[in-house]
């Protein structure tokens, strides 16, 4: 599916307002519903709307401590990475879990409401995992930017 300027503009607007009716959003992108509806389900068969959902406020929920994981792994192969992310992809408080090149094997984002909660995490959920070596952790002081925003260009050629 090639991108057009109006479909840049959907998934612009999508994304910062998911609780658009289609109404609301085929005025903005000046269409009229039902071609707008077709175009996002266009978009969303294609896969470049994955889901639409509500960011919730942590600190509310009384998770104020955001901390960046390092695991290193005793072996890298395919069968030790596999074990490790369907374990990983477990744990509720992981936010995020990437692969990595360079010392650590993985970083993961994690959300715990204290030390105590950090704590249990280390010691009965992670370091419980088969064929870590190492974690390294540091915590995130103050968030100075977050988005969930994906840069989306303004036109299709820039795609």
């Amino acid at each position: 599916m090639e991108l057009d300027a109006i479909d840049l503009k959907i998934l612009r607007e999508l994304q910062a307002d998911a609780r658009l009716t289609n109404v609301e959003l085929a005025s903005r992108v000046h269409l009229s519903p039902s071609p707008c509806l077709a175009r996002v389900k266009a978009l969303e068969a294609a896969g470049y709307i994955r889901q639409r959902v509500t960011l919730l406020d942590p600190s509310r929920l009384g998770l104020h401590i955001n901390v960046f994981i390092h695991v290193t792994l005793e072996n890298q192969n395919r069968d030790g990475l596999d074990a490790f992310e369907a374990a990983v992809t477990a744990l509720p408080n992981v936010m995020e879990c990437y692969l990595m090149s360079g010392d650590a094997d993985y970083l993961l984002r994690v959300m715990v409401s204290d030390m105590s909660a950090y704590e249990t995490l280390i010691t009965d959920r992670l370091s419980r995992i088969p064929g870590i070596r190492n974690i390294r952790s540091s915590f995130a002081l103050k968030q100075v930017m977050y988005t969930t925003a994906v840069p989306v260009p303004d036109a299709a050629s820039d795609a």
